[in-house]
């Protein structure tokens, strides 16, 4: 049903894709999400948007149209889709001072080819009943014997924790994160499957007591009847509180190389890491700002402050072909 949702919501929207004052967005992001923001940006500006959704296939979609491409921005769900547009050269640098102003310098390419516009942590869930809260918590420490059996998670390959395991190669180098990787997978409840929520499910049936996710899907799941059971039998833990911070993933976006529509896109692009943009993508989805100073809804701000790893994302994504090899090497999801 969700695929056949992306196709009838892209035929819709790709009858009238071109025009003088508007911006084509390819989009891995829900429509429910980003269409708040667009109507606040139309209604402003006076420039139309018009949306492509689909949470496959976008990237080589862009890829094959080449030069007659409609898309002007392609918004991504996470991290490592931003950096395989950039491989595959099929961005353009985003050049303003607004955004330059808006969004601090880890969180854009260093060439100006992608702009971070949410920010999520890699947090570890904890049993209430059978952990209680890890404070003093660390990644590292994720390998160690007492949680023998103990730990879920989704697949090793999986974006959000291939940049887990890049972040720790960037922090502690290959040989080290291999060791770490081994130990990891050692503690393992079960083979790795399901998505970030299946995790805390498990945590609340006592499958396991540790569980990696994303910081975003533990709001959604207090705020959804049949999971809120889920989020309120675990801790919600921020790693390494002592040391470096927390590792970090980003929704973001690109300019395409063959944005008919560049001026168009890069005023999107100025409005949605301003203020108003900022608290409205990132209270809907639960997420945490770029943009420093702009509040936190409410729900997020009770998880209380936490220390951020400070590596650029930039630096991260050198060590994600490494991560995956590794990942191979000890056969993590096997």
């Amino acid at each position: 049903m969700k695929r056949l949702f992306a196709v009838v919501f892209t035929s819709l929207t790709c009858t009238s894709v071109v025009a003088d004052e508007a911006v084509n967005i390819y989009s891995f992001r829900q429509p429910f999400l980003i269409q708040p923001i667009l109507d606040k940006f139309t209604a402003q500006t006076g420039i139309k948007t018009n949306v492509v959704f689909s949470k496959k296939g976008l990237i080589e979609r862009v890829k094959r149209e080449g030069k007659h491409s409609r898309a002007d921005l392609v918004l991504t769900s996470n991290f490592s889709s931003l950096i395989q547009l950039e491989e595959l050269a099929l961005t353009q640098p985003i050049n303003s001072k607004q955004v330059a102003s808006n969004i601090p310098a880890e969180f854009r390419d260093p060439q100006g080819d992608w702009v971070a516009l949410t920010k999520r942590v890699r947090n570890v869930y904890s049993s209430k009943m059978r952990t209680g809260e890890l404070k003093s918590l660390t990644y590292e420490a994720l390998a160690d014997a007492k949680f023998k059996g103990k730990i879920c998670t989704r697949s090793g390959k999986h974006p959000y924790n291939l940049g887990l395991v890049a972040s720790m190669i960037a922090h502690h180098g290959e040989a080290y994160t291999k060791t770490w990787l081994q130990g990891v997978k050692e503690n393992l409840a079960r083979k790795p499957q399901g998505n970030d929520r299946a995790q805390v499910k498990s945590v609340k049936e006592g499958l396991c007591d540790l569980a990696l996710g994303n910081s975003y899907y533990f709001g959604k799941m207090l705020t959804d009847d049949k999971q809120k059971a889920w989020a309120e039998s675990v801790h919600i833990n921020f790693p390494n509180q002592t040391n470096r911070g927390s590792h970090l993933n980003v929704s973001g976006v690109v300019m395409t190389k063959y944005a008919k529509n560049p001026d168009n896109a890069l005023k999107l692009i100025e409005f949605m890491t301003g203020d108003e943009a900022q608290n409205m993508y990132a209270s809907v989805n639960m997420e945490y700002p770029v943009k420093p100073g702009v509040k936190l809804s409410p729900l997020v701000a009770s998880w209380g402050s936490f220390k951020e790893d400070k590596l650029p994302l930039s630096e991260i994504a050198k060590y994600r072909p490494v991560a995956l090899k590794l990942i191979d090497e000890v056969k993590f999801d096997l």
